[in-house]
């Protein structure tokens, strides 16, 4: 603590007696009365000794940020419901109804089977970033239980079996790719803005993701339960480990790096969409913004 002394003092080499009188406290300061003896009294009979103000944080930096003390994951969690639609989340939502509600989507066979395929190739590049763990703390998410790649592969099986569809066609350009690509860059060069689309693509798919399939299964599928849409035993465990997991990572991040962390959500909100659209089949139905499935409060 630094110590600071206000009143006139002794110049160089002038001398005063220790006083004989006990010091009295007062307020904020300790009065000492001076010797009658010293040869030099003070133009301030009063010594005031004060901790000096530590240095203050910006505005910005001093602000809350709505669930920040829950935990950073906490503060995730309001930015990702904040990007619903009022019909999605009509507590949290913060942007205005979809123009397209869920009952008159036109989902077809085909369309669902290439989200499949195409969902798969964002699966596999996740699994391989967390196996080869480039940042050490990526380690932690190895074996969450949430991994999807092998339900993926028996379910796309399954419905071309089951309505006689081809192989999905995987474009270099296309969306599964396209977000492949970013989350192998994210990964190596800004952990923040990884760990953002982790957190968001696999939370997103058991709550809103896990909502949507169910739906489109009594639409097209004959209520077909896929394995995309189920776990080993309760999942929401798996979930809470990797909260627990993300919030040891942060803790470590300056205020600057988690604000880049929450930034990076609408972007990793507009990458999963162009997923979700590939389900409808028609041309209009393809351009539409049917909003993020994400519902990642679960």
């Amino acid at each position: 603590m630094a110590i600071l002394i206000s009143g006139s003092l002794p110049l160089p080499g002038q001398y005063v007696q220790a006083p004989q009188r006990p010091c009295r406290l007062i307020p904020g300061a300790v009065r000492c009365p001076l010797s009658r003896r010293s040869r030099t009294r003070p133009t301030a009979a009063t010594l005031r000794i004060t901790a000096a103000a530590p240095a203050t944080e910006s505005p910005a930096d001093k602000k809350a940020r709505p669930g920040e003390k829950k935990g950073f994951v906490e503060e995730m969690r309001f930015v990702a419901m904040k990007l619903h639609t009022r019909d999605q989340a009509p507590k949290e939502g913060g942007q205005p109804a979809s123009p397209q509600p869920m009952q008159k989507w036109e989902p077809s066979h085909r369309g669902y089977l290439q989200f499949l395929a195409e969902s798969q190739v964002v699966y596999n590049t996740l699994d391989g970033i967390i196996a080869e763990a480039s940042h050490p703390e990526y380690a932690r998410f190895q074996n969450t239980g949430l991994e999807r790649s092998e339900p993926l592969q028996h379910d796309i099986k399954w419905m071309q079996e089951k309505y006689s569809l081809p192989q999905p066609q995987i474009k270099e350009d296309g969306p599964g790719n396209t977000y492949a690509k970013f989350l192998l860059k994210a990964a190596k060069e800004d952990a923040p803005v990884f760990i953002c689309h982790f957190y968001n693509f696999y939370f997103a798919h058991t709550a809103g993701g896990r909502m949507i399939g169910s739906k489109i299964s009594s639409m097209i599928l004959d209520n077909a339960n896929l394995q995309f849409y189920q776990y080993e035993g309760d999942y929401k465990p798996y979930l809470e480990n990797v909260r627990d997991s993300i919030n040891t990572i942060a803790d470590d991040w300056t205020r600057e790096q988690k604000d880049h962390c929450l930034e990076e959500t609408k972007n990793s909100f507009s990458l999963s969409n162009g997923l979700l659209r590939l389900i409808f089949s028609s041309e209009e139905a393809q351009s539409a913004q049917p909003g993020s499935y994400s519902k990642a409060g679960s």
